[in-house]
């Protein structure tokens, strides 16, 4: 395990592996840390240098107690400049939408992998806030599997993934940082009042947004829109895949990317 300092100050656990090719920083989703990622970054490392990291306030990195994305921005600075000054960035769920909050600051990054980016259907949010005030009250009273169920429900998720997750050490661990993850992360504030397209539009660099065919059909209609809205996005479907991918499965799609990018 290595560390970086970002921006704040917050310290940033993080391994790299690989080192045959330019890098790529993958971004886990809520409730995820490195961890979550370790079977994907090994996958990955057979083609390129991975670098997997831990998140603000999740595994061996810092809690700077108030949260904000422009801090969990500055983390993936923080990584880029690590890793030699430029790096595609992966993120799954709503790690992708924090990858595409940092690729459309303006952060060097040379290509950006969205897995299935979960933003709301309802353009005020009202069922976000609905759920997030659930998720809220329910972590202020200690029951973190009861959080996590309420959270996942809503997604169309199956359920028996949302069962499992609900007692996943991992998922537990990290439950606290729910309200922020995914739901500030995800909020029209946090993007200033833009649409989650007309954030995509101020990306620039090769896109890929990654969908499984067989998950919710609002997953796929929403991963078209940003793929279109990118001047250099595309849209990939896996057959038969959900939300959750294995990584002899993902890890060809991120390496194949990777290989059209600049500097390979």
């Amino acid at each position: 395990m290595n560390s970086v300092i970002s921006a704040d100050g917050t310290p940033i656990a993080y391994e790299r592996s690989g080192g045959q090719g330019p890098p790529i920083i993958l971004t886990a989703p809520a409730l995820g840390d490195r961890t979550t990622m370790r079977a994907l970054a090994a996958h990955l490392a057979r083609y390129t240098t991975v670098i997997n990291y831990d998140r603000r306030g999740r595994g061996d990195s810092g809690d700077p107690g108030a949260y904000t994305v422009a801090g969990e921005i500055g983390d993936l600075a923080a990584l880029i400049a690590e890793a030699g000054g430029q790096a595609a960035l992966y993120g799954h769920s709503s790690g992708a939408a924090l990858a595409l909050h940092a690729a459309a600051a303006g952060l060097p990054v040379t290509g950006l992998v969205l897995h299935e980016p979960p933003f709301a259907q309802d353009g005020d949010g009202a069922a976000a806030r609905r759920i997030a005030a659930d998720v809220a009250a329910l972590l202020a009273q200690g029951r973190r599997a009861e959080a996590i169920t309420s959270f996942l429900t809503p997604t169309g998720l199956p359920a028996e993934l949302v069962a499992r997750m609900s007692v996943d050490p991992a998922a537990l661990a990290n439950a606290h940082t729910l309200p922020h993850d995914p739901f500030e992360v995800l909020s029209e504030e946090s993007r200033g009042g833009r649409t989650p397209e007309e954030q995509a539009r101020r990306v620039g660099v090769p896109a890929l947004v990654v969908c499984g065919g067989a998950g919710p059909p609002w997953m796929i209609e929403t991963g078209q829109r940003i793929a279109e809205a990118m001047p250099k996005g595309r849209l990939l479907l896996l057959p038969g895949e959900g939300h959750i991918v294995p990584a002899e499965v993902l890890g060809p799609v991120l390496a194949r990317f990777a290989a059209t990018l600049p500097g390979t």
